[in-house]
């Protein structure tokens, strides 16, 4: 096949994706959310020891833009988003490209409950101004979007599917695999499903509950197969936060032999933080779903190996 003949073929999910991120715009100006840009080169990320950030000149390029909208939120700003060109080293598979597109939003005085019922929202929207129902058909399956969608706690998940408590006895390694291999293929394909309450060593950037300090509140929305997106209510807490921080930039160092500067600027405006809820949404993930397109590479004009 040409190069011609393959972006002549990528056409009507090219066209497909551009709508969505129309109405995506769309969607939150409606809802009084301002849309922002942040940079895509920075000189300190959250350290993540499993995600491998890309340097470009002694800085990085961001693997997501939530620190720098989260400083917008100290700042004041009360609803904003952002489609984000994003980068992350060595993953590419089916699901995962090096460069890829992230929305994001944040809304002071929300919590992950609320950001899951924006999500919800959304996701109607789009399907009901592009395929006009609310019942996606993916790769043989309908997931019908008809809010509430099901929720269904990690602690439950793990104890009906893999066999133990995640709460009680954290192990991270059996904990992701477990995650991979038992629990996302065991969830019901028909419905969107949310993930919730994680395991306080799987908070990241999330706060714990008040009522249960073992738990995050932080959720997973999962649909037919794909995690799409990840929220949280946002920890706003300094001190927790450079703890965090410090523990992760001390594994990766351990582990990986990489040393991770922290990011004194978002550190320092975390205490300014109001209450708020926030999300990271795989907007490639997104337009496969709406395309019912197999494979990432379906949904991007240039991948990688055709740059």
């Amino acid at each position: 096949m040409t190069e011609q003949e393959r972006l002549a073929q990528l056409r009507p999910h090219l066209t497909r994706r551009a709508e969505l991120f129309w109405l995506t715009r769309r969607f939150f100006r409606e809802q009084g959310f301002v849309e922002i840009e942040t940079p895509v080169r920075t000189p300190a990320l959250a350290p993540e020891a499993n995600i491998a950030p890309m340097e470009s000149e002694g800085w990085y390029l961001i693997t997501s833009p939530e620190l720098h909208m989260k400083r917008l939120l100290a700042a004041g700003y009360e609803r904003i988003f952002q489609l984000s060109r994003c980068f992350r080293r060595a993953e590419r598979g089916r699901f995962h490209h090096p460069e890829f597109t992230l929305l994001e939003w944040y809304r002071a005085g929300a919590n992950y409950l609320d950001i899951i019922q924006d999500t919800e929202q959304l996701l109607l929207f789009l399907a009901e101004n592009t395929l006009h129902t609310a019942v996606l058909n993916y790769q043989g399956r309908q997931i019908d979007l008809t809010p509430p969608w099901d929720h269904l706690s990690v602690q439950q998940a793990y104890l009906k599917f893999a066999g133990w408590d995640p709460i009680v006895a954290f192990d991270g390694c059996r904990f992701d695999d477990d995650m991979a291999l038992r629990v996302i293929p065991s969830l019901a394909p028909e419905r969107p499903i949310v993930l919730m309450d994680y395991p306080r060593e799987a908070a990241s950037l999330a706060r714990l509950k008040p009522e249960d300090p073992n738990v995050a509140e932080r959720a997973e929305i999962f649909l037919g197969g794909l995690e799409l997106a990840n929220a949280y209510s946002e920890l706003n807490n300094r001190k927790e936060q450079m703890w965090r921080f410090s523990e992760e930039a001390a594994l990766i160092e351990k582990t990986q032999g990489r040393r991770m500067p922290l990011p004194q600027s978002f550190l320092e405006a975390v205490g300014h933080l109001p209450p708020a809820g926030g999300i990271a949404l795989g907007l490639d993930r997104l337009a496969m779903l709406f395309c019912g397109a197999s494979s990432i590479d379906e949904v991007l004009a240039f991948t990688a190996e055709t740059a």
